[in-house]
């Protein structure tokens, strides 16, 4: 296994995982169109290093080594060619994602394994705009990458046994647990979940009971980290309705539509942490402590 990867994306996924490589010591080239986004990456991934630090988890030397060993560029073309993976990481949209992936496949060697970070999107359909069909794959790492363990692998409907084995092994090698899914809108991860923060979200709209109360009552007598309201608000209430019309596009099921307040704050551009307010004001800090005017 070469140990020398590409990420196209430098987003919160994108970063994450091209962190969680750098730190099993991969070298890995971060690519985005925008050099803003690949320094904001960088420096993200700085600052986490320095958090692990202070709390004992790594070492300076690490943090150095781990920095290192990722490389940034803003185009996909001056890439290294001598890699065996390539991890797909851009927003979350299929004309986007199937341009990207038949860039790809024409600069790549033929064997190279094309991967998609999806989290609901097809991978079937997604690598119908290659010529490679058996070696295009999900892994869905779970956010924040570098903490969260999973990460779900979709095999397409043409994925071949070497690159599900070859992509089992790489999850491994950067101390993640791969677990395997077909390929249906959401997977598994976002079946189950999407819809649980959709009906919170319609609980939150026909008034059954406020922000608070109902992230209280998941965590404290569900035993979640965090409720589905912080929660859709630290995903991006863009990327759950996303999700959702995903696998209303799939399914045509009724438990799949959208709540119109979410798709209300989303038009209203309150996408939760990300634009500083959603279920919750971050205007002050990252932390979901108060409640957003509307919501009180």
């Amino acid at each position: 296994m070469k140990r020398n990867i590409v990420i196209i994306g430098a987003g919160t996924m994108g970063n994450g995982i091209a962190h969680t490589f750098a730190q099993n010591n991969f070298k890995v080239t971060l690519v985005d169109i925008n050099q803003s986004s690949l320094d904001k990456a960088i420096k993200t991934i700085s600052n986490n290093l320095d958090r692990m630090v202070t709390k004992e988890k790594i070492s300076i030397v690490e943090k150095n080594n781990t920095l290192n060993n990722i490389t940034t560029n803003t185009n996909i073309n001056s890439t290294p060619t001598d890699v065996d993976l390539v991890i797909e990481a851009a927003t979350e949209n299929l004309d986007l994602k199937m341009k990207i992936f038949k860039e790809l496949d024409g600069y790549y060697a033929s064997n190279t394994i094309l991967a998609s970070n999806t989290s609901s999107i097809s991978i079937t359909e997604i690598a119908s705009s290659t010529n490679r069909s058996n070696k295009v794959i999900g892994m869905h790492f779970m956010n924040p990458v570098p903490i969260m363990e999973l990460v779900e692998v979709i095999k397409g409907y043409e994925t071949d046994l070497e690159t599900l084995k070859f992509i089992n092994n790489i999850t491994k090698e950067v101390k993640k647990i791969p677990v395997e899914v077909n390929d249906y809108p959401g997977f598994i991860a976002n079946r189950i979940l999407l819809p649980m923060i959709n009906e919170a979200i319609e609980s939150l709209h026909h008034g059954v009971s406020s922000v608070k109360s109902i992230d209280t009552i998941m965590k404290l007598g569900m035993g979640h980290p965090m409720g589905p309201l912080q929660l859709a608000d630290f995903i991006g209430l863009d990327v759950c309705l996303s999700i959702l019309n995903v696998m209303y596009d799939g399914f045509k099921s009724p438990k799949y539509i959208a709540s119109p307040l979410l798709k209300n704050m989303v038009l209203a551009g309150k996408l939760g942490v990300k634009s500083k307010e959603g279920f919750y004001d971050y205007s002050n800090n990252k932390k979901a402590e108060v409640v957003s005017k509307q919501f009180q």
